[in-house]
């Protein structure tokens, strides 16, 4: 599995860390990996609703875009 290196972290900050980890009966490092995990899923969940987001006002618009195939294609021609 994939490891991760912080340096340079305050010393009231990894005291925080440590404490949470004991209220939540983990150790420090399971603590830190939840931490990051949801860290790294409320990113994507915010992404995906931003996307759709865009896709909606994009169809409300009722704008019509032209097909860009042949432009890609031309541009990978180059």
């Amino acid at each position: 599995m994939p490891q991760l290196l912080v340096r340079n972290l305050q010393e009231e900050t990894v005291e925080s860390l440590k404490q949470r980890a004991k209220a939540n009966h983990r150790s420090l490092q399971a603590e830190l990996a939840l931490i990051l995990e949801d860290a790294a899923k409320v990113q994507s969940v915010s992404f995906w609703k931003h996307s759709a987001s865009i896709r909606e006002q994009l169809a409300r618009s009722k704008k019509s875009f032209s097909d860009s195939t042949e432009l890609i294609r031309e541009d990978r021609d180059r």
